[in-house]
């Protein structure tokens, strides 16, 4: 079984029934994954799985601290997962920053090393372009209803209103990695 088949295989077992809407947008950023291939080369595959399983640390089987990158990492790890995906998931969409809010940043940080930084940018453009219903969408616009959902005075509220300047950052870096590979194919 491939990587991403074995992903996907995973993600839906752990997803789609508990969590249907989770599942959802887990499907939606790993086509916003794909769509990333021209720039990612030979990781294209490595993200598209790391997309597809990113969130299945909100999987009520999994839930063991409650924070869903370190939940989701761990159980990957223990499974055998791709070092590099497991890396991923653990760090996705700047989980240290909400890993402080919850006083679990040391244990983030002290298990899991993060990964190659166009492909940690890669996959918080992904998640952060695709809506909790799996339509793409802007950062801001991300952002924004996430904050709308949460709260802006709770953990995820005060976390992802900190993480917004490099969540911004990343997908600019992303989109301008996009526009030259674009650029590069124009024909003269």
């Amino acid at each position: 079984m491939g990587l991403n088949e074995w992903a996907y295989s995973l993600s839906e077992s752990l997803l789609s029934d508990p969590l249907p809407r989770r599942w959802v947008h887990s499907l939606g950023v790993a086509k916003q994954a794909r769509a990333l291939a021209s720039v990612l080369g030979e990781d294209a595959e490595l993200l598209e799985a790391a997309a597809v399983l990113h969130d299945i640390g909100y999987s009520p089987a999994l839930v063991v601290t409650g924070f869903h990158p370190l939940d989701g990492a761990r159980f990957l790890r223990e499974q055998g997962g791709d070092e590099r995906v497991v890396r991923l998931v653990a760090h996705h969409s700047c989980a240290v920053l909400e890993a402080e809010e919850r006083g679990l940043r040391e244990e983030l940080e002290s298990e899991f090393e993060l990964e190659r930084p166009e492909l940690v940018d890669a996959l918080v453009f992904c998640d952060m372009t695709t809506t909790p219903d799996g339509v793409e969408t802007t950062p801001s616009e991300r952002l924004d209803e996430i904050v709308k959902r949460y709260g802006p005075d709770t953990i995820v509220g005060r976390f992802i209103q900190r993480a917004a300047p490099e969540i911004q950052a990343a997908a600019d870096r992303v989109q301008g990695r996009l526009a030259l590979v674009r650029s590069a194919n124009q024909p003269m």
